[in-house]
């Protein structure tokens, strides 16, 4: 009985270890290259595969064996570290813009005088 219900928490602890490995890989694959580069970091395509890597063993072995251990510390590597480092560089990716509206001006949105 003890163990059934023990069994039930690390599956429901390995569900939020899931969406937390995908949303690194998907956040890792819309950054721009370069911006790995700029910020002194591994290259794109390494992380990919080691958040591709921590994604499938997050999947396959259950949470108390040591791989998907080691996959979660490569997945709170990235966002501690090489996210925000990115992120600081201007690493978004898809065309998106990360300040105002073409209009703005250095003191706030320019409204032609009225």
């Amino acid at each position: 009985m003890l163990m059934a219900g023990f069994d039930g928490l690390v599956a429901l602890l390995s569900i939020p270890l899931t969406v937390f490995g995908a949303f690194a890989l998907v956040d890792a694959f819309i950054r721009r290259e370069d911006a790995f580069r700029a910020a002194d970091k591994q290259t794109k395509p390494f992380w990919l595969i080691i958040l591709g890597i921590a994604l499938v063993v997050s999947l396959i072995f259950p949470l108390l064996s040591f791989l998907p251990i080691i996959g979660l510390i490569a997945i709170i590597v990235y966002f501690v570290d090489v996210r925000p480092a990115i992120k600081q560089v201007g690493g978004s990716g898809g065309g998106r813009r990360s300040g105002g509206s073409s209009s703005d001006g250095p003191y706030g949105p320019y409204n032609g005088g009225r």
